[in-house]
């Protein structure tokens, strides 16, 4: 009997996932993770570098990493980001230590990256899980866009514009969760639940970078 419950436990060890959550601009992609920081489960939960301002309530080493330009830009000529797009004329970014610190503790790796981002990672990391966030319709995800200050008509243009192409790259994600207005809890928990599954495979996924 003790050794059949051995053969069992080796079951029960599932590998860490790389999980990628993406979307289009104002879907909800930062209060989703939010979210999950505040459950504080065992989850490693990557901090995007960025060159833009912060906004307000956003804080340094939570929300994203504040760098400069020229930080930015030595980051990249020496290797240090797993993926980096310029995204409306300012730099986004994921250290490579941060994430690679994370899988080897076994925790699972939960990153934020626009659209471009995530092909990137499935390309370095074909067994990450990749999570497409929409809004429930259109005409909340504009009224979330225009709620910005920091949205002019020209930048609010280019969001829709390049949301309308995000759109159409749908077939390259593995699940779609729907951020409804008013019910953040709910998106949340269907992520876990995608999460949760994805640890239940029999041929589990292999997070390397």
């Amino acid at each position: 009997m003790e050794n059949d419950q051995c053969i069992f436990e080796g079951l029960l060890h599932p590998e860490p996932l790389v999980v990628v959550i993406s979307g289009p601009s104002g879907v909800g992609k930062d209060a989703v993770l939010q979210t999950l920081r505040k459950k504080h489960l065992p989850f490693h939960i990557v901090v995007t570098a960025t060159t833009r301002p912060p906004r307000p309530g956003e804080q340094d080493g939570v929300d994203y990493f504040f760098i400069s330009r020229e930080r930015f830009e030595a980051m990249i000529a020496n290797d240090e980001l797993i993926e980096h797009a310029l995204v409306y004329q300012d730099y986004k970014g994921i250290p490579k230590q941060q994430v690679r610190q994370a899988i080897a503790s076994g925790k699972d790796v939960v990153l934020r990256v626009d659209v471009q981002g995530a092909a990137r990672v499935r390309a370095i990391c074909p067994e990450a899980v990749l999570i497409f966030l929409v809004p429930e319709d259109e005409d909340k995800w504009m009224q979330r866009l225009k709620g910005r200050a920091s949205e002019t008509e020209e930048s609010l243009r280019l969001r829709v514009d390049t949301a309308r192409q995000e759109v159409a790259r749908i077939g390259e994600f593995d699940y779609i969760v729907v951020n409804s207005h008013g019910k953040l809890e709910q998106a949340v928990e269907t992520i876990l639940n995608i999460i949760d599954t994805e640890h239940h495979r029999v041929e589990p996924r292999k997070a390397t970078l």
